[in-house]
């Protein structure tokens, strides 16, 4: 472990070049940085989003209403490019003023209504359609037991263990180890979890899962981070049987292509505006 140690000030003041894969889009304050209108296209639920864990997921949830026939679930996909700053464009601001992806607009209401944050998505649109989430009070609560626990889980996962491993300029022992020893917990707490269950929430397939497959399935299946060996993913058995089986789904396979701008180029759908956008 490093010697050196860091003596907070006794006020922090912002430093634009801390460094970072980040660094030029992270700041201290919310708001618009500049004009900028979002596209509008024909179907009633508008996607402004890139293809991160957290965009997948309702890419997924949409592509699965799609298969299941709900064809009130159509959408455009629009790409927001975070490297680049879209999320502060002023349209994008005002629907989501936390200026993260994805955000969304239901035009099939009058006026239409604004979604932001990718759990409060999911948990929409499954009672809007209704599917993806049981209807008796216990499988309801259960499974959203489960949306929340990644809701909350999800950042120590991403801003914690992803940045320190993955991101950070320079890496520290300290909190790499610090966020590795919490994912392994939290994966240890879904393979008990999936020891006795198909899906995460029981044996009904829900936004539980799509929630939580992109981020936990990803980092076992080497998709997120390329950490799958230094977290030992391997002795999560549970999980890998749980994350192959769910990346296997025809809606899931087209959902975490879309807003994809990167890997091989039929992994890439980086607009999706009909079926025919996969061709």
């Amino acid at each position: 472990m490093s010697n050196d140690t860091y003596t907070p000030p006794r006020v922090w003041t912002w430093d634009k070049d801390n460094g970072g894969q980040f660094a030029n889009i992270n700041r201290p304050i919310a708001g618009p940085t500049h004009d900028r209108e979002l596209p509008r296209g024909k179907h009633p639920l508008q996607l402004y989003s890139l293809a991160t864990p957290n965009g997948v997921k309702v890419t997924i949830m949409l592509e699965e209403l799609l298969e299941l026939g709900i064809a009130e679930a159509e959408y455009d996909a629009w790409l927001i490019r975070i490297s680049e700053g879209d999320q502060f464009g002023s349209g994008f601001v005002g629907v989501n003023p936390n200026s993260k992806i994805p955000a969304m607009l239901d035009t099939s209401v009058n006026p239409p209504l604004r979604l932001f944050e990718s759990g409060s998505i999911l948990l929409y649109l499954a009672e809007k359609f209704g599917a993806f989430i049981p209807q008796d009070i216990r499988g309801r609560t259960e499974c959203l037991n489960w949306l929340f626990w990644q809701v909350g889980s999800g950042p120590l996962l991403g801003g914690g263990f992803g940045h320190f491993y993955a991101y950070a300029p320079e890496k520290f022992e300290y909190p790499i180890n610090r966020y590795t020893m919490e994912v392994k917990r939290q994966l240890d707490v879904l393979d008990r979890q999936l020891a006795d269950n198909r899906y995460i929430a029981g044996d009904q397939y829900s936004i539980a899962d799509m929630a939580i497959w992109p981020w936990y399935g990803g980092v076992a299946t080497n998709q997120v981070y390329g950490a799958a060996e230094f977290l030992e993913a391997h002795t999560y058995t549970h999980v890998l049987r749980w994350a192959e089986e769910i990346g296997l789904r025809p809606a899931v396979e087209r959902g975490r292509k879309v807003n994809r701008t990167w890997g091989e180029l039929d992994e890439q759908v980086p607009e999706r505006h009909s079926a025919e956008d996969f061709d």
